[in-house]
Parts: structure tokens; C-alpha cells; sequence
């Protein structure tokens, strides 16, 4: 049985460090507990070949309440926490100018 067990917590911990990680600006932080942040990419365009910028939006969980709005943040993927939220806020990578 002990074998079982520990076989689980290596899965789990292997699990936990396959998340995710990813770092965008923070656009609003007017909600409780949230942030939704922007992910800019550069992608080539399929047919002419000229690099274009492409934006995500994602709603982050922010507990502290830490984040403010054009902070530079790191997240990382974790289990759904409501219908929107699969992230969580990890750190604060540059301050934004007051």
C-alpha cells in the first residue's frame, strides 16, 4: 500500500510542476479577488507572412488584492476557481509608475 501512496504524490508533484506559467499586464482590477490581465504574443500571419500582435485576456485570482492595474505580473495555471478563473496570481515582475 505504501508504494501506491507515494506513486500519488510523485504523480501530484510532477502535476504541480508542469503548470503553466505565463506573465502579462494588469488592464483592471475592480473586482473582488481579481485581476484580468492582457498576454500579447507576436504571431506571423498565415498567408503574407508579417508578424501582427495578438492579446488574451485572462481573469486571474489575486487574493491579496496585491496587483494594480499596469503591473507587470506572473501567473500560473491551477483548477478551475470559478466559471472564468483558471489562474492564480504568483508575483509582481515590475511595478507600474504611479
Amino acid at each position: 500500500m505504501t508504494t501506491s501512496t507515494t506513486s500519488a504524490q510523485k504523480s501530484a508533484q510532477i502535476s504541480k510542476a508542469c503548470r503553466r506559467r505565463l506573465v502579462g499586464t494588469v488592464v483592471s482590477d475592480k473586482m473582488a479577488k481579481t485581476i484580468v490581465i492582457r498576454i500579447d504574443r507576436r504571431v506571423p500571419h498565415p498567408k503574407y507572412g508579417k508578424y501582427i500582435t495578438v492579446s488574451t485576456k485572462l481573469k486571474v485570482h489575486d487574493e491579496k488584492g496585491s496587483a494594480k492595474i499596469g503591473d507587470i505580473v506572473e501567473i500560473e495555471e491551477t483548477r478551475p476557481l470559478s466559471r472564468e478563473k483558471r489562474w492564480r496570481y504568483i508575483s509582481t515582475v515590475k511595478v507600474a509608475h504611479a
